[in-house]
């Protein structure tokens, strides 16, 4: 009976581990993946495959790669350190690099995290020695794995100092009704953060508000360009507004009313149909997938006009 008693304890030790594995937030922490334009002698096929030598460093870390230019990011830098001709039939270029790779903070131009390796390519041509020496870095050793982490823990460090300033001033943008931008703000702060639940709920909060401002602006349009054509041409123009209504904003009923005020006059001219959530569907994450869309387009229409990084990457 007692070792029937200790299977069980730990069969339930086991559910709840797994339950809290579960519950645990998924990683949100993200980098931008920037490569400048090579230079003579790079070729420019060398930009692609440093670039995808980087997203492949980042997932094999468990660390998202971004697709516009945020505060944080990775890069890499090609330093030749020698190059001799071979005397071989045909003749052939020998060349070894120095490949250095950095995680740094854009913003306030500061490097977290650098490492180094040396790489060597032989080719008939300098462009095909060089593609071949950058082909021989690999991104899986020890070495390059714990920058990887070193970025990662300032970053996070980075947050947990900052977090607290971040909320404060993301629900101040939301009272000037900057609800994008405010929500760039939270979307940027990683799960890994210890304050995270605190700027999901704001999170959350602001999104709803953007909702439902959302609902009353595009309501209204809806309304005007009904009234002004009560027939296709109007049911089309008001559909373009309603279709911007989400489903949890305050305003839902009454456009769902005008909704089916004007399908009741269009008939089946009028091919619109409301937003609705499926059943089934986790309304919440789709709510937080849905903040944080609404934060990445506005990050992506904020980028830099230039990304010149030699100032401090050297």
């Amino acid at each position: 009976m007692k070792r029937y008693l200790i299977i069980a304890m730990l069969a339930l030790g086991s559910i709840g581990m797994q339950a809290q594995q579960k519950q645990a937030p998924e990683s949100t922490l993200a980098l931008r993946v920037l490569v400048e334009e090579p230079i003579e002698p790079a070729p420019p096929t060398s930009k692609q495959l440093l670039e995808n030598k980087l997203n492949q460093l980042l997932t094999q870390n468990g660390v998202a790669s971004m697709d516009y230019l945020g505060q944080f990011f990775i890069t890499v830098r090609v330093n030749p350190l020698s190059k001799d001709i071979l005397g071989t039939a045909p003749t052939k270029i020998s060349e070894t690099m120095e490949v250095a790779l950095y995680i740094a903070d854009y913003y306030n131009q500061v490097v977290f995290s650098t490492t180094s390796a040396t790489v060597k390519g032989i080719g008939e041509t300098d462009s095909k020695c060089y593609m071949n020496a950058l082909r021989q870095l690999k991104v899986n050793t020890p070495q390059i794995q714990q920058f990887v982490e070193e970025g990662k823990k300032k970053i996070i460090a980075y947050y947990n100092s900052q977090a607290d300033r971040l909320i404060t001033q993301a629900q101040t943008l939301s009272k000037m009704k900057k609800y994008e931008e405010a929500l760039w703000i939270i979307s940027t702060i990683p799960a890994e953060c210890d304050k995270y639940d605190q700027a999901l709920k704001a999170g959350l909060d602001i999104y709803q508000e953007y909702t439902d401002h959302l609902c009353d602006v595009n309501l209204a349009k809806a309304r005007t360009a009904w009234a002004s054509d009560q027939n296709a041409a109007g049911a089309q123009a008001a559909g373009e507004f309603l279709s911007q209504i989400y489903p949890d904003a305050k305003c839902y009923g009454d456009a769902m009313a005008l909704y089916k005020e004007i399908k009741g006059k269009v008939l089946d001219d009028w091919k619109f149909e409301m937003k609705v959530y499926q059943d089934g569907v986790d309304t919440e994450r789709e709510r937080i997938h849905a903040l944080r869309d609404v934060g990445v387009a506005y990050g992506k229409g904020q980028q830099p006009v230039t990304t010149h990084i030699s100032n401090f990457i050297r």
